[in-house]
């Protein structure tokens, strides 16, 4: 699996696995487990959730599943990459320091590799930051980042760092379908070789039904939805985290993330789906 360098050091994997929407419902939370389960059996290493989905449930779902996956021996600790995220109305200094604590337990590990402040909110960036980076100094994540930030809040956000550890990722909604990142956002964040990490990246699934798509995977022998998020993936700096609970899609997604697109190919795709050529507001899901 290709991989991103962290600009706070590090690797993250260019393909993961999202859990929203999991942990809502008790009647489905062996499947979610068994699917998360299979996941890493398959070869995830990324997975992402946030506090948010199920108001914690995914994380228990995550974490039951990750707990049986280390005693099967199916793999490392230090070889997974798990995300989550704080809720806005709890990014105060101490409200994130006793978020993260809740997501830990929920998880099961010692430390999150990836904390992300789900959206902005009321609190002030700086005390959100400096939450951040205690964190990272106490060991308990190992790096920080943003979700739904755009251009001027990134840039807001690097005059508010100051000397501690700098914002690692930024998490957004970027498909073939919703490309506005592409006008500003990405390449700010490639100036500063911060990786962007795509959610939704196949439109919730809708891309999978897009004709144009369909007629030119099929030449390349793949589905619609496996070209979608290749698509996303072949942006340099670009990560996805696409959901998926059934196996069939978990390993569809898996093989997306070894499609070369050749330029013919990008070409055709932006006939499909062009580049944006203005800047837009940043679309959340």
């Amino acid at each position: 699996m290709r991989t991103l360098s962290l600009p706070t050091g590090g690797e993250m994997p260019v393909l993961g696995l999202g859990t929203w929407r999991m942990g809502e419902d008790a009647g489905r939370r062996a499947a979610e487990v068994k699917a998360v389960r299979e996941a890493i059996v398959l070869g995830y290493r990324l997975i992402d959730t946030a506090e948010m989905y199920g108001e914690g449930g995914a994380e228990s779902v995550l974490g039951q599943a990750i707990g049986e996956a280390l005693r099967a021996g199916d793999v490392r600790r230090e070889a997974l990459f798990v995300v989550s995220k704080v809720y806005p109305h709890n990014a105060s200094r101490s409200g994130t320091r006793a978020a993260c604590e809740r997501s830990l337990q929920r998880l099961g590990l010692d430390a999150i590799d990836l904390y992300l402040l789900h959206w902005r909110g009321n609190h002030p960036l700086r005390d959100t930051v400096a939450a951040m980076q205690s964190l990272v100094a106490e060991g308990r994540i190992a790096h920080w980042g943003v979700s739904n930030f755009d251009t001027d809040d990134m840039q807001e956000l690097a005059r508010t760092v100051g000397d501690g550890p700098g914002c690692a990722a930024n998490q957004v909604y970027l498909s073939l379908g919703e490309r506005g990142p592409e006008f500003d956002l990405l390449p700010w964040q490639r100036e500063r070789e911060m990786p962007l990490m795509a959610y939704s990246p196949i439109d919730q699934g809708a891309l999978a039904e897009d004709d144009g798509l369909a007629e030119l995977a099929a030449r390349l022998g793949v589905t619609a939805a496996q070209l979608a998020l290749a698509a996303v993936i072949a942006r340099p700096g670009v990560a996805a985290i696409p959901k998926a609970v059934r196996s069939v899609h978990l390993k569809e997604n898996l093989a997306a993330a070894e499609l070369k697109l050749d330029a013919a190919t990008l070409e055709a795709l932006d006939r499909l789906h062009p580049p944006p050529r203005r800047k837009r507001p940043l679309a959340m899901i």
